[in-house]
């Protein structure tokens, strides 16, 4: 089976990450495969030469847009700011133009906010890094965009979350062309999970970015923040508010884009976030101080929310943990 030609779209200020973590899995899957097989990798853009990368790290073009000609295996298309996305108009026609000859389509991190811009994912699900997914919502309705999953595949076009979880995509990719057992190795010699657990919202703020714009709304905010044990129900939310409930919940709809009782544990899992973050405070004095009373009940809303247990929040995000050393080496490439 001859290698599978990937086709690299660079352009000033893309994401190096993006592009090299993907390039890397598919190049240690090339060499634990037999000669000949496995991925060839082209890196294109506008004109042939070196392109200079968000890092300042120059990657060199061997051929242009027009130039490349041919079929296409995998199309890889990295992010970028959002300063540099909205410059990129004239590559649009060139996404799509190179889409219709590939057999895949990969969006990697904002990647996919540029396949969007360039008509690739009309009526498709996708998603992106989370603090560009109420971006691309509103940009472009016609897509389902999805918050929390590591990577997306809808058809021939696969989308990732943010930046590293172009590493989990191509895994994927890997898994999809030569099976798991490749893919395992791989994501053995690379140091990485081949499935990782949970989703990217266990890596972004669990709260709204917008805030309240009424003296009445506000009021209330502040309170359910300052006293997020107390009770924080609809009917006292709202004698808080000096309003009924009904209308409560209309301005919650309104300024927040939430409910009152989904803004409420949102904000106690944030704090339940930073307590587990920060301090060596129990898990169940933390489930209690936040508001959540039960373990049980803090457990399941972290799993709604971050799809990860609370102690296993801990382990991976508390600012003091120390990997654990283990006997015995590892085996040299």
């Amino acid at each position: 089976m001859p290698k599978h030609r990937v086709v690299v779209v660079l352009f000033p200020g893309v994401e190096l990450l993006d592009l090299a973590g993907p390039l890397g899995v598919m190049d240690c899957a090339t060499r634990l495969l037999p000669p000949g097989h496995g991925y060839q990798m082209e890196l294109v853009a506008q004109e042939v030469g070196a392109v200079e990368t968000a890092s300042g790290m120059e990657v060199v073009a061997r051929r242009s847009f027009e130039e490349l000609e041919g079929p296409i295996g995998t199309l890889l298309v990295g992010g970028a700011t959002r300063e540099v996305l909205a410059n990129q108009q004239g590559l649009w026609p060139h996404l799509a133009r190179l889409a219709r000859r590939a057999e895949r389509t990969v969006g990697v991190c904002t990647g996919a906010l540029l396949l969007a811009d360039a008509g690739l994912l009309q009526g498709k699900r996708a998603v992106t890094h989370w603090a560009a997914v109420a971006r691309m919502r509103r940009h472009h309705p016609a897509c389902e965009v999805q918050e929390d999953p590591i990577y997306v595949r809808d058809g021939s076009v696969w989308t990732s979350a943010g930046v590293t979880a172009g590493i989990d995509l191509a895994l994927a990719l890997v898994e999809q062309d030569h099976g798991s057992e490749l893919a395992l190795e791989v994501a053995r010699w690379l140091v990485v999970y081949l499935h990782r657990p949970g989703g990217q919202n266990q890596f972004a703020g669990a709260l709204p970015a917008t805030r309240p714009r009424s003296e009445a709304l506000t009021r209330v905010v502040a309170y359910i923040h300052a006293h997020p044990e107390r009770d924080l129900s609809a009917s006292a939310l709202a004698q808080q508010a000096g309003c009924s409930e009904r209308t409560l919940s209309r301005m919650f709809s309104k300024e927040l884009g939430a409910t009152p009782a989904s803004y409420v544990e949102s904000v106690r899992i944030e704090l339940a976030r930073r307590a587990l973050e920060k301090t060596r405070k129990p898990v169940k004095v933390i489930a209690q101080s936040t508001g959540f009373g039960a373990l049980e009940t803090m457990g399941r809303a972290f799993q709604r929310a971050l799809g990860v247990s609370p102690s296993e929040y801990r382990a991976r995000f508390h600012a003091d943990t120390k990997p654990q050393r283990k006997a015995g080496g590892v085996r040299a490439p």
